[in-house]
């Protein structure tokens, strides 16, 4: 039962958008925050809505009795996350040419031109290829 809620809330971690090359993917953030802080969410936030909002609250608030590995990677896996959801929010602008002319897309719908924008090598600018990346599309 305890590991199905911490398998629970490490998903629904995941559930949010992706972003920014240069940190962690969720998942290999999820991994780590299972690693490190596992043992402690299931302690001190049983019960506790499971997304990241809420979980990161609940770790700060208990701070005092978190392991030392928890303590020393929670944050970083946080920051990690909005990064990437953040990465994500920014394809929308520098894609905005692509996604209209080249994929015929809508930038109100931008993750529907996703796959063109990774499948077509012609046309898709060298800044729209990088928030692509950055957003941990491709």
């Amino acid at each position: 039962m305890v590991r199905g809620s911490i398998t629970l809330i490490l998903l629904a971690l995941g559930m949010p958008s992706l972003a920014a090359a240069e940190t962690m993917s969720f998942g290999d953030s999820i991994g780590l925050l299972a690693k490190s802080c596992g043992a402690d969410i299931v302690a001190n936030c049983r019960g506790v809505n499971p997304d990241s909002t809420r979980l990161k609250e609940c770790l700060s608030r208990n701070r005092d009795v978190l392991s030392q590995q928890c303590l020393s990677d929670y944050l970083t896996v946080f920051d990690a996350i909005q990064k990437r959801i953040g990465a994500r929010v920014t394809v929308a602008n520098a894609c905005q040419r692509e996604i209209v002319k080249v994929c015929g897309g809508s930038t109100k719908e931008t993750s529907k031109s996703i796959p063109c924008l990774i499948s077509t090598p012609k046309g898709i600018s060298n800044n729209c290829l990088k928030a692509v990346d950055d957003a941990g599309y491709r």
